[in-house]
């Protein structure tokens, strides 16, 4: 028999975004996870923030939100503030009320330095892969090593000519004229505006752009990502350890 079809809108819900989670969802293996690393991090939390003025948005949500990133491949940090507004499987990560508004995009840049700052990143994946490691979800052996060339945010104009300090020059190049035919290296060039950034390319044939080299290290027999590190060592992929998050604990069962 076919339904009839309503327009009338409930007017009162009673109704949790935990409820719309379905249980066996493997984002519900992750989430303990965050929340005991997070709360590691209250003190540091607590000297990052001054007593008076008004309260902000907890950096527990956006270190929250900052993973939902990661791992729902969210284009920019605006698309996922819009998705917040009805997404409840994103509320229900951040402890949020369905009524609960999202938070504005610039959140996340007037926040990133004071994270940056005091070194909170580093922490936070230090704390989960110590409960991987916890868990006897790492071990010695089987390890993987990938790496992938992560193009900077800065122009190929910008490289310019190292004075006798060793870095950039401060003068402006005519952003009219073609940089074709000069050679460049990082040893006799940086970029004024990203002096970190590092001439690569992908392979022979292959256009130099100004690149980080980021690397991966990975435990085979548990699928845990232990080690992550962007590097900038004159062109070449370099391995190098580090702590990182992985997802795979969902497929654990917490």
């Amino acid at each position: 028999m076919r339904g009839d079809k309503s327009d009338q809108a409930a007017v009162m819900l009673f109704i949790t975004p935990d409820q719309k989670v379905p249980q066996d969802h493997p984002i519900r293996a992750i989430k303990p996870i965050v929340d005991r690393a997070l709360t590691s991090l209250s003190p540091v939390f607590n000297r990052m923030y001054s007593k008076r003025g008004r309260p902000s948005v907890p950096p527990e949500h956006l270190l929250k939100a900052s993973l939902l990133i990661a791992l729902y491949s969210i284009r920019s940090e605006r698309q996922f503030c819009e998705r917040l507004e009805y997404d409840l499987l994103f509320k229900w990560f951040l402890d949020q009320n369905i009524d609960t508004p999202a938070f504005d995009a610039s959140t996340f840049s007037k926040n990133r330095k004071r994270l940056l700052d005091n070194d909170v990143a580093r922490q936070f994946f230090a704390a989960v892969l110590e409960e991987a490691r916890r868990r006897e979800l790492l071990s010695e052996e089987h390890f993987t090593v990938d790496g992938t060339l992560l193009e900077a945010w800065a122009s190929m104009k910008s490289v310019q000519p190292k004075d006798k300090d060793g870095g950039p020059s401060n003068g402006f190049k005519n952003p009219d004229v073609d940089y074709h035919g000069e050679k460049r290296s990082n040893e006799t060039h940086a970029s004024r505006t990203d002096p970190e950034a590092r001439l690569m390319r992908k392979g022979l044939g292959k256009e130099t752009k100004l690149c980080y080299a980021g690397h991966v290290l990975m435990e085979n027999r548990n699928w845990w990502w232990t080690s992550t590190s962007p590097r900038r060592r004159g062109g070449r992929s370099e391995r190098r350890r580090c702590a990182c998050w992985t997802a795979w604990s969902a497929r654990k069962g917490g």
